[in-house]
């Protein structure tokens, strides 16, 4: 496994709400690079830094990936889990009055 994979991935939505599994501090470099500078903040700045960190062997991956997933929470990024998802559709199919 390379150094900068993180243990478990980072899952977001990005593009028109599709799903997208951040696996590596690399991958949420690219993402954080590809954020609009509009919308940067302090989240972005820590986040960035720490995968730019990782990804020279100054931290560990899941430190970065814990900054990265609180960046993704606190821009309303976060995908929700398949289970969930799955869950609910089972629930609504099974009783017609659950929207």
């Amino acid at each position: 496994m390379k150094p900068d994979m993180f243990k478990e991935p980072v899952s977001i939505l990005v593009g028109l709400g599709f799903p997208a599994e951040v696996r590596s501090a690399m991958d949420a470099y690219r993402h954080l690079v590809e954020w609009p500078e509009a919308f940067r903040d302090n989240a972005h700045s820590v986040a960035l830094k720490a995968c730019g960190a990782a990804l020279r062997g100054e931290i560990e991956a899941e430190t970065a990936r814990g900054l990265f997933t609180a960046f993704a929470e606190r821009h309303d990024l976060l995908a929700p889990e398949t289970n969930v998802l799955v869950a609910s559709r089972l629930r609504r199919d099974r009783d017609p009055h659950i929207r």
